[in-house]
């Protein structure tokens, strides 16, 4: 068992097991155990990537209005309101310059997670596989274990100061059950950000092999170093993806879980026919705020992206003085290191030890592998938190080495 997984209470009933074998092997997540280790132990959590203030003033004061006019009080429209369906297209457009019929092509769910898991229960049958970047975000796995695929992971694999795709492994994984592939970039957890060529040679694939593609890109606003590229807005692409995003981490406000799904009519249609048992609707009189936010002006998401550049780079500068490899996050909010410069090398082990050691929670990136082997040494900080809290952070890791 590792530290993402827990026993279930009464796990056998007259001998059979309580739990569908699909979700054998999956307990608590990894984010809530490390969270209630944080609280427990009074550390500075570092672990799960929430940020720790909240987003705009004027967004918040936007759902208030909402709520206090009665909009979005009771159920909302199945596919979300018209007014942040509108404000998603505008977005695809005035960012990528992609055209999406707010009507048909865009679906409103709740956060990505929902939309993720509602598209691979919509496109994947029980035997297809589903090729997944490895190290990757836990409820992929769960979700291609619900829609009863098969994961196939494509292993994400550090060479000069950062974690890189290797397009050959990638074309290799393709077989002839292939149904899609789950593409996250910016991504969680390695902070890598593929390069226009290396989306250009995925999309060849995808078209070349028939494969859908499902995107996620939450931290589309987030990129440090080079640039965001969905790949829908590649030839052949827009037609065989579904592109999902979200407003959590671009408007610091990660609990009113509202994402979103743009692609075709048919792929929408296909992902809203799963989403609408699901949670049906949510978070009413929020997605009129988020309508408001996805219109801010440039300064705002250029001030987003700055500041957590800043921050990026303070913590980065702390953990190379406290001991540990440092890889480059070119975007996200989180950095991955390597723990063996200083001693160790079993990443659970470490990241369960490390707050009763110095007071400081992460997370070790040896749960988000099918290889564990490949994940072992490594750990992911967040760095979404205000810059005293880091630099408190990183002042409580330099005593790290002394405790290995």
């Amino acid at each position: 068992m590792t530290a993402g997984q827990a026993a279930v209470p009464g796990a056998q009933d007259h001998g059979r097991p309580l739990l569908n074998r699909r979700l054998a092997g999956f307990g608590t997540t990894i984010f809530a155990e490390m969270s209630a280790l944080a609280v427990r132990t009074g550390a500075i959590n570092l672990g799960q990537g929430f940020p720790d203030t909240d987003g705009p003033e004027e967004i918040r004061e936007a759902a208030v209005r909402a709520l206090r006019d009665g909009r979005g009080n009771q159920y909302p429209p199945g596919p979300g309101i018209p007014e942040l369906r509108g404000a998603v297209a505008e977005h695809q457009q005035r960012f990528y310059g992609l055209g999406y019929d707010p009507e048909t092509e865009v679906l409103i769910t709740a956060g990505a997670t929902e939309a993720i898991a509602a598209s691979l229960l919509a496109l994947v049958e029980p035997g297809d596989e589903v090729i997944a970047l490895e190290p990757y975000y836990d409820s992929y796995a769960a979700s291609i274990a619900m829609a009863g695929g098969t994961r196939v992971p494509v292993t994400l694999r550090p060479r000069d100061g950062a974690y890189h795709l290797d397009l050959d492994e990638l074309r290799d994984a393709v077989t002839d059950r292939t149904r899609l592939l789950l593409l996250n970039t910016p991504h969680n957890p390695t902070g890598t950000v593929l390069s226009r060529a290396e989306l250009a040679a995925v999309a060849e694939l995808c078209v070349e092999r028939d494969l859908l593609a499902v995107t996620d890109e939450v931290y589309e606003h987030l990129v440090f170093d080079g640039e965001h590229h969905p790949l829908a807005g590649f030839p052949g692409m827009r037609e065989r993806t579904v592109t999902i995003s979200s407003s959590g981490k671009t408007f610091s406000l990660t609990g009113w879980k509202v994402g979103w799904v743009t692609g075709t009519p048919a792929l929408v249609s296909a992902v809203r026919s799963a989403k609408q048992y699901l949670t049906y609707v949510s978070a009413g009189p929020f997605q009129y705020a988020i309508a408001e936010a996805l219109a801010l002006p440039d300064d705002y998401y250029t001030a987003l992206r700055e500041g957590l550049r800043a921050r990026r780079d303070l913590l980065a500068a702390g953990l190379r003085e406290a001991g540990f490899e440092v890889f480059r996050a070119a975007g996200t909010y989180f950095i991955t290191t390597d723990i063996r410069p200083l001693g160790a090398d079993d990443g659970v082990a470490f990241c369960l030890s490390l707050p009763e050691r110095v007071g400081v929670v992460a997370v070790p990136t040896q749960v988000f592998y099918d290889h564990a082997e490949a994940g072992a040494p490594y750990v992911r900080f967040a760095f979404c938190k205000r810059e005293e809290v880091l630099a408190d952070a990183a002042r409580r890791l330099r005593g790290v080495a002394g405790t290995v």
